[in-house]
């Protein structure tokens, strides 16, 4: 008996020892597994103790080594968002792996009854089912927050259960919903199709005559939707004087910042509540899986993550993981991505085939000065009017040999997608008049290929597209 206390004693001291330095945790390693190999004859209940035990010393080491790392790391730059963006991850567990893990689990144990009673009544910070939090897509979160400047985030199944939960989740029967007119096709089919069956009505604003919005404000105005720049349109609305109109007003401001991505724009910073995105955009980069993200103020957060726990359109922890690794490269590819579309949209001005094209920052947008003050390049997204509608736009998407025909946008590829068939077929051709898309607007999403072949590309479709 005395000999098991005087193993547990030892095991003590030496979790106290680890705290001092680095050379000294890696010496504390090397007696942990001296000591493994000399409680082997000890009878198996007590090896199961103490290996317990063991292992959470080398739990505890492993914390200890990466946050003595990552301190150093601090010191030297780690004020910058692209190092944040390499660096932040979950804690590396016993093994000390240097990428994070894939937790795949549907669920996390406890260490004894008290601990999981505690867990379920929230008294304690505890993973405890993946629907309702995962390590993977914590490590994400707090990237996508550390990008936007949010104080929290819920990450979900897709972009467009990020808009719905948020609407779900902060609105009651009775509420109204004040929204850009030229919000994405799924959002409308919500505000028109699904919300009015719980009462929850909406009201369409104009891009173009904001002077006209204070009109559309109801006494039970609870939510501001927009996008800008706008799908596919490209679009804008001054978030700044967006984000002052609703807080005069108390109104819950959403902001869609697809196309920006927090690279290029930070909404919250200039008076948003909320910020959504569909990962599956550039956030992931490379077309392969689904997800979303909300990001805010916390009050907003903990009551949409409180719905969203409960409905369960969890995100999975393999897509976390992805995204998480693609967030390391997204400030390289959105550079890679303006620099590509700056000519793409160049070329299409001088082509004879092109009737108008639409980038934010060229100067022959209406709202180019705009543009230059709330996003510091102008996207990865090009539009352009083939000069002969609809018959001549579909012969020009035929006629593409490298360019990719999908509805996807924010691929390393370069898309193209024809909005009236596709992504905004869904819409009254008055609707979609009334929002830019005409039945010969193109929708180019500028990948990351070396510009030229991209050019090569347009130039074969547009001539192509000519009848013979």
């Amino acid at each position: 008996m005395e000999k098991k206390v005087s193993r547990k004693l030892e095991i003590r001291n030496t979790r106290l020892e680890i705290r001092d330095t680095g050379s000294e945790i890696r010496d504390t390693r090397s007696e942990i597994r001296d000591t493994r190999s000399e409680i082997r004859d000890v009878k198996p209940s007590f090896v199961f103790r103490i290996s317990n035990l063991v292992f959470l010393i080398s739990d505890v080491c492993g914390l200890m080594s990466i946050a003595l790392y990552n301190g150093r790391l601090m010191e030297q730059d780690a004020e910058h968002l692209d190092t944040k963006m390499v660096r932040t991850r979950v804690s590396p567990s016993g093994h000390r792996e240097h990428a994070s893990s894939i937790y795949m689990t549907s669920s996390f144990m406890f260490d004894n009854a008290e601990q999981a009673r505690a867990a379920f009544a929230r008294e304690i910070d505890s993973y405890i089912y993946t629907r309702y939090a995962n390590p993977n897509v914590s490590e994400f979160v707090e990237k996508m927050c550390l990008l936007e400047g949010a104080e929290a985030g819920v990450a979900v199944a897709s972009g467009m259960s990020a808009v719905f939960s948020a609407m779900a989740a902060l609105l009651n029967s009775g509420d109204h919903i004040l929204a850009a007119r030229s919000v994405f096709g799924s959002t409308h089919q919500l505000l028109t199709n699904v919300f009015p069956r719980w009462g929850i009505s909406h009201t369409y604003g104009d891009l173009h005559n904001t002077a006209a919005w204070e009109e559309l404000v109801q006494p039970n105005t609870r939510l501001c939707v927009v996008e800008s720049p706008s799908n596919p349109a490209l679009d804008l609305i001054d978030l700044a004087w967006l984000g002052r109109f609703c807080r005069q007003r108390e109104i819950i401001l959403l902001v869609d910042n697809v196309f920006a991505t927090p690279i290029l724009q930070t909404p919250l910073h200039l008076g948003a509540h909320l910020v959504m995105h569909s990962v599956t955009k550039f956030v992931d980069g490379q077309g392969r899986g689904i997800g979303g993200i909300l990001v805010g103020e916390k009050h907003l957060i903990d009551e949409v993550a409180n719905f969203t726990r409960h409905t369960g359109p969890s995100l999975s922890p393999f897509n976390a993981w992805m995204f998480s690794k693609s967030l390391e490269t997204l400030p390289l590819r959105i550079e890679r991505h303006c620099d590509n579309a700056e000519r793409v949209a160049e070329f299409l001005f001088d082509h004879p085939q092109v009737k108008t094209v639409k980038y934010p920052h060229h100067p022959s947008h209406p709202q180019y000065e705009l543009a230059k003050k709330q996003m510091c390049r102008g996207g990865a997204l090009v539009t352009f009017e083939i000069t002969g509608g609809l018959d001549q736009g579909r012969r020009f998407l035929d006629s593409m040999k490298m360019m990719s025909l999908t509805p996807n946008l924010g691929d390393s590829r370069t898309t193209v997608t024809h909005p009236a068939s596709t992504t905004h077929s869904s819409l009254s051709e008055e609707a979609r008049h009334a929002v830019g898309i005409t039945p010969g607007l193109i929708r180019i999403s500028v990948g990351l290929e070396h510009v030229d072949d991209i050019i090569a590309d347009l130039k074969h479709a547009l001539e192509g597209s000519i009848e013979g």
